[in-house]
């Protein structure tokens, strides 16, 4: 596990790019990057991955700390998942999904019904996070309009939220670099304070903050969208399941929808399967959001797939013999079958393995571990939520999040920093012994990169 010696370099001269990256700079738009810093910077050309590990095409070997944009629940090439995509494949690979039917969407729809005890039993097919959030937003929309109540139109979303970058989740996403550039396009959304456990009293605040805003738009307000105890791409702001059973009942109240957007924390990644079952506690009933969205890990790193899970109530708002009054959204791979494959066999997974009870103990393995990067002075706001651990490293040079990336590099680390803000979002593949490496690459790029 021990990394190489650690490199001198310095971020404001080019990189050498090679052969395969100064080709995909020529031809390849790549996402979320300034094309001109990648210029600089170039993407580092991988060629395989086995487990928890990435392999350059020199052969250099990288711990996936953020699981490839937290898609890779477990690790890369897992021989269920590819094997039960292979196995489709030779059945039946695509097929419309409207008109005609397939036993993987059939069967996983099921199987995502269960897992809300019914709660949710209506699962829309869709191919990433930004278009299950647009979908949510529709559907609410149009089942509040289908109701006879077509004034409610609009969306109270947390500040500092991330939902996706089309126009219609971009809209409820309080993200400046992603958002501002695209500001006269969008809706106008309603931002409420965001809860966040780094500052004390935030989310008596935030509640109060949200009751105030609902009762204003009093009638007009459609849903409350959020992500459940995880604000990801604000920096991994934490908040608990005390405010988000606070803003269940406030959109009980005001006869609102509640979208929870589980796209990256859904699917175990913050200790149960859908993050919001935190909040149901023994003895009272289970109150779920009206809408889950879920992607990224719901397929294992493998294949593009969302889901958005409704209740009953609106799926009946939508039942007539007036098509217009239908759910009329599609792309042409809705409920692909290789994908749904994908995520049955993920979802077999976490039922035959209790994957669940396993990240629990793979949680305290990342807290041991990490523990003592709490009394490093130039460490802030140490904080975890299962499978998910984040810390701040405050007052550094405005290219900190790509100094940090470029040295972690060299101790076997790929890492992406959000702003001033590292975090780790492994493969659920934890022992001690990874633990442990994770715990000596992060402490050596902390003391190549940031000084006391």
């Amino acid at each position: 596990m021990s990394a190489p010696p650690s490199q001198t370099f310095n971020h404001l001269s080019p990189l050498p790019a090679h052969p395969l990256a100064a080709r995909s700079l020529a031809a390849v738009w790549h996402p979320c990057t300034q094309m001109a810093r990648a210029a600089v910077v170039p993407p580092l050309p991988m060629a395989r991955g086995e487990g928890p590990w990435l392999f350059d095409v020199e052969g250099r070997r990288y711990f996936d700390a953020n699981s490839s944009w937290w898609v890779n629940l477990f690790g890369h090439s897992d021989p269920g998942i590819h094997q039960a995509i292979k196995d489709q494949l030779d059945r039946l690979p695509h097929v419309m999904l409207a008109g005609c039917t397939h036993e993987p969407a059939v069967t996983l729809a099921e199987k995502l019904s269960v897992l809300t005890q019914g709660a949710l039993g209506h699962t829309f097919f869709a191919s990433d996070g930004a278009s299950a959030v647009e979908i949510a937003l529709k559907m609410s929309f149009h089942s509040w309009k289908n109701r006879g109540q077509p004034q409610k139109k609009e969306f109270i979303c947390l500040r500092n939220g991330y939902h996706g970058e089309t126009i219609g989740a971009l809209a409820v996403t309080d993200v400046a670099i992603f958002r501002d550039a695209y500001e006269p396009l969008l809706m106008q959304a309603h931002w409420v304070t965001s809860p966040d456990s780094r500052q004390a009293g935030s989310e008596v605040r935030a509640l109060a903050d949200l009751r105030q805003t609902l009762n204003h738009r009093q009638g007009h307000v459609a849903a409350v969208i959020l992500e459940p105890l995880v604000q990801c791409a604000a920096g991994m702001v934490m908040h608990s399941p005390d405010y988000l059973r606070g803003v269940r009942a406030l959109c009980d109240e005001f006869e609102v929808h509640l979208i929870a957007d589980e796209i990256a924390v859904g699917c175990g990644r913050t200790g149960t399967f859908f993050a919001w079952e935190q909040t149901h506690q023994a003895g009272e009933n289970k109150r779920w959001p009206d809408f889950i969205t879920l992607s990224k890990g719901i397929s294992g790193g493998t294949l593009p797939l969302s889901l958005v899970l409704s209740t009953e109530t609106v799926f009946q708002s939508f039942w007539s013999d007036e098509v217009a009054r239908g759910f009329l959204h599609s792309h042409s791979y809705t409920g692909n079958p290789l994908a749904c494959a994908a995520a049955n066999a993920v979802l077999d997974r976490f039922a035959q393995a209790d994957v669940v009870a396993q990240n629990q103990v793979q949680a305290q393995h990342l807290a041991n571990a990490l523990g003592p990067l709490v009394q490093d002075a130039r460490v802030q706001h140490w904080r975890q939520r299962g499978m998910v651990v984040a810390f701040d490293v405050t007052g550094q040079h405005e290219r900190f999040a790509e100094r940090f990336h470029l040295a972690a590099r060299q101790h076997e680390l790929l890492i992406r920093p959000i702003g001033q803000t590292v975090y780790v979002m492994p493969p659920y593949l934890i022992d001690a012994d990874i633990a442990q490496f994770l715990f000596e690459g992060l402490t050596a790029t902390l003391n190549e990169v940031v000084h006391d």
